[in-house]
Parts: C-alpha cells; sequence; structure tokens
C-alpha cells in the first residue's frame, strides 16, 4: 500500500522532468505579472462556472489571478493573462512555467509557491488574488471553501478526478473565467489541429498500439487514456495495449506493472519516460529489453524537453509535444514493419 500511494505521488504530483519551446497561438501581446490583456469585454461580466462543488461567479475581468493547478498557468498566459503567482510541478520551482511559454511571460518574473508543500490559504491570500484557479490541482473541497473566502476560485469539473482534467475542459473553463470564451475555442482549435495534421500525414498511427511507462523504484507505470501523456498517444491514433486496459478498475489513471508482467506493454511501440536516475535502471531490465517491441526497434526514450510537454498536454505544450513525438514514432514504427 505504501509503495503504490508512493507511486501515486510520482505519477502524479511528480511526473517527469521536461518542457521546451512556445508553441503558443493568439495575436494579444503577453501582458505584465498580476494583469490581463485585452479582449475581455466589460459585457461579458459576471460570469459563472460550474465545477464539481458548485459555481463560481466572477464579477469583473481579473486581473490579479493566483494558480494553484499545475498546469493552469499555461491556458492564462495563452489567453494574455500572466498570474501573479503559481503553485507548478517540482521540476519548475524555479522559473515557474514549462520553457514553452517561457516567451508568455514577456521577463516578468512569478511568485513561485512551493510546489511541494500544501495549498496554503494564509500565503494565497497576502497576494491579494481577484481569481484563484485550481482546475489541475489535488485540494479537498475544504480548502477550497476556504480559498473561496479570499476570492472567486475555480476548481475541476464535475465528473473529473484530480489532476485528470482534459486540455480542452480546462481551457474552456479558464476563458469563460476571463471572459475570453470566443478566444479559448480558438487557442483549442489550433491544439487540435496539431494532432489532426499529424495523423492526416502519418496515416500508420491510427490503429497501431503503444504504451507509455514511467518506471520507479522497481515497478513501472503503464499510462491509461484518461491521463495526459495516454491523451496525446490517443488523440495521435494510437491505442493502448488490451493487456494494460483489462487491468485498469477505473479507479486510477495507470497501471501497475512489475518487471514480470510488463509483457502487457508490448505493441508496436512503446514510449519509456526515464530521467537520469531510471535511465540506467531501464538500460539494465533485461525483461523490458527483451520485449518483442523492444528488440525489434520500436523502443522510444523522449527527452526531457518532450518528456515535459506530453505531461502537461495543454494548448501550449500539446503542438510542440506533436511536433517532436511524431518523427520518433514514425522512427519506431518503420523499425517494426507495424
Amino acid at each position: 500500500m505504501r509503495r503504490t500511494a508512493r507511486l501515486t505521488a510520482v505519477l502524479s504530483a511528480s511526473l517527469l522532468v521536461g518542457g521546451l519551446a512556445a508553441c503558443g497561438s493568439g495575436d494579444e501581446e503577453p501582458a505584465a505579472a498580476g494583469s490581463s490583456s485585452g479582449g475581455a469585454s466589460a459585457a461579458a461580466f459576471p460570469v459563472t462556472v460550474e465545477h464539481i462543488w458548485g459555481e463560481t461567479t466572477i464579477e469583473e475581468a481579473p486581473e490579479r489571478v493566483v494558480a494553484l493547478g499545475v498546469t493552469d498557468s499555461d491556458p492564462l498566459l495563452a489567453l494574455g493573462v500572466v498570474p501573479v503567482a503559481v503553485q507548478p510541478f517540482s521540476f519548475y520551482a524555479e522559473t515557474g512555467v514549462g520553457p514553452w511559454a517561457e516567451e508568455y511571460l514577456d521577463g516578468a518574473e512569478l511568485t513561485v509557491l512551493d510546489p511541494t508543500a500544501e495549498v496554503s490559504v494564509e500565503e494565497v491570500a497576502a497576494l491579494d488574488p481577484d481569481l484563484i484557479v485550481g482546475i489541475s490541482a489535488g485540494f479537498d473541497e475544504t480548502v477550497y471553501e476556504q480559498l473561496s473566502q479570499v476570492a472567486p476560485t475555480l476548481v475541476r469539473p464535475e465528473g473529473t478526478a484530480a489532476y485528470g482534467v482534459g486540455r480542452d475542459d480546462a481551457t474552456r473553463m479558464i476563458a469563460q473565467a476571463l471572459g475570453k470564451e470566443a478566444e479559448g475555442e480558438e487557442l483549442i482549435e489550433t491544439a487540435n489541429a496539431a494532432f489532426d495534421d499529424a495523423v492526416a500525414a502519418n496515416p500508420q498511427f491510427q490503429g497501431a498500439t503503444g504504451a507509455v511507462l514511467l518506471p520507479f523504484s522497481g515497478v513501472y507505470g503503464a499510462y491509461l487514456p484518461a491521463d495526459a501523456r495516454g491523451q496525446i498517444m490517443d488523440q495521435l491514433g494510437f491505442a493502448v495495449p488490451e493487456g494494460i486496459l483489462a487491468e485498469d478498475t477505473g479507479e486510477s489513471f495507470y497501471v501497475e506493472l512489475s518487471t514480470e508482467r510488463l509483457d502487457l506493454a508490448d505493441g508496436d511501440v512503446l514510449v519509456v519516460l526515464t530521467d537520469e536516475a531510471s535511465a540506467p535502471v531501464v538500460e539494465a531490465d533485461a525483461v523490458l529489453q527483451g520485449l518483442p517491441v523492444v528488440t525489434a526497434g520500436g523502443l522510444v526514450l523522449p527527452d526531457a524537453d518532450l518528456r515535459g510537454a506530453m505531461s502537461y498536454n495543454t494548448v501550449l505544450s500539446a503542438p510542440f509535444a506533436v511536433e517532436q513525438l511524431s518523427p520518433l514514432l514514425v522512427d519506431a514504427l518503420a523499425a517494426t514493419g507495424s
């Protein structure tokens, strides 16, 4: 039980190192930290956003936004709003955002809240926000109620799990709260078009099978379609191997595989997300290296930038992920003859 809980923390809260290259869209110039740029009409307000714990009303265009969701800063920045503070994944503790989003900061320095700490309501209140965004976060309803006493607070939609909100839904919620729904739809269309174009250019992707694994302490987490990395592969046309899907209990975003059960990950390609610590372990894993997909040349090892973009799967990171991952998948499928 302890190992499973620890693995869940790594898979969800820590994810992987990575991120790179701005791949945004939209014509708006980045705003100064803590301000919103044009595009939001005063007539759009007040707006009411529904979510898992009720609804939140924003009376006027926000100017001081705190992003407590680990990926919520990306759609905010893409919509021209630089948050006053962010609580990102721990591997972005210095910059606060992935490298693909840095140009949207326009040189502004963010207040970066401790990624490893629980949400501090007092610390958030001291930032004097007029909107708190926690869509891609894991705090509970009690914390939500406390934050709502500070400022209007957005959380994940009904029917979703913590850290499990899809790219389109998260973007729409944030765009609605900012009074920029049309701009949000444009961002969604641009990101989705990147996938459509990749699949059109590579019809061999459609129907191929490919697992995405994260090694951890002698086991592997195999991501399911509900996870960001699973969604990237799914939208590119790849299916999770049936053996992994059969292990899905519906209670998590991954399936834990021991080394002895890695045969379930065999397919047309195999994507393994490593870092400096885990790469030697994967290289030395005789079972993984002996899988038919690996011996045939179908192993894909994304670099840190691509791993980060896949883990984020936002309107800013997704186009970069598609651009970088597609040629690797083309080569892997060619090697395996799929």
